[in-house]
């Protein structure tokens, strides 16, 4: 971008008309600078359905898990009650990216609870916050992470299906996501997304090395 020439122009009060361009140029470039989870970009961004989705995320996680502790098969009850109990840890310090194995949930629902088999995952740091990419598999999810607390990381994404490319985030409830990031250990972590548009009441993505 061209940096505004403003050695010509002067309003009448002796200031230049391009100062709160400048301004605004240089918070931009702030941020861009710095991690977009510690910006509050994230603010800016989110829809008002995602916001009533993690609003209303106890209450829908807790009818999804009894649902699915009601009908799910003794063996993906145990998987589900295995994804779910570790303690959530600190991401300080923690190293999200690199290469990852990934495997959905559904829990409540149409079904009550599916587990699904192990896909490709990948997360990046381009300089400005971690983004996921889910690379194999039908059902795949792209999108960005954003610091909510020390335990709790919230993201955004959007559904794509098969070769599909990704929408925008913001394109509506079919491909938007919104779902918290918890880490389990170092080398596992998930994330638990509220009220999916398709098939089930409670998504967890689980992902280790």
């Amino acid at each position: 971008m061209k940096a505004p020439d403003c050695s010509s122009e002067v309003a009448a009060n002796g200031e230049s008309p391009f100062m709160p361009r400048l301004v605004a140029l240089a918070v931009i470039a702030l941020m861009a600078a710095t991690p977009s989870w510690a910006t509050g970009e994230i603010e800016g961004l989110i829809t008002q359905a995602d916001r009533d989705r993690l609003a209303n995320y106890d209450a829908t996680r807790e009818e999804a898990l009894k649902e699915a502790r009601a009908g799910g098969s003794a063996k993906d009850l145990a998987t589900l009650e295995k994804v779910i109990a570790p303690a959530q840890q600190s991401w300080s310090g923690f190293d999200m990216t690199g290469d990852w194995q990934c495997r959905t949930i559904k829990a409540g629902g149409l079904a009550q609870l599916v587990v699904y088999g192990w896909f490709r995952c990948r997360v990046t740091d381009d300089g400005s916050g971690w983004t996921l990419t889910k690379l194999t598999g039908s059902q795949k999810t792209k999108g960005r992470f954003f610091t909510d607390s020390d335990t709790r990381q919230t993201y955004l994404g959007t559904f794509a299906v098969n070769d599909d490319p990704f929408p925008a985030y913001g394109k509506g409830p079919e491909s938007d996501q919104v779902g918290y990031a918890f880490l389990m250990s170092p080398r596992s972590w998930r994330i638990e997304f509220p009220a999916p548009y398709y098939e089930s009441k409670l998504d967890i993505l689980e992902f280790r090395r």
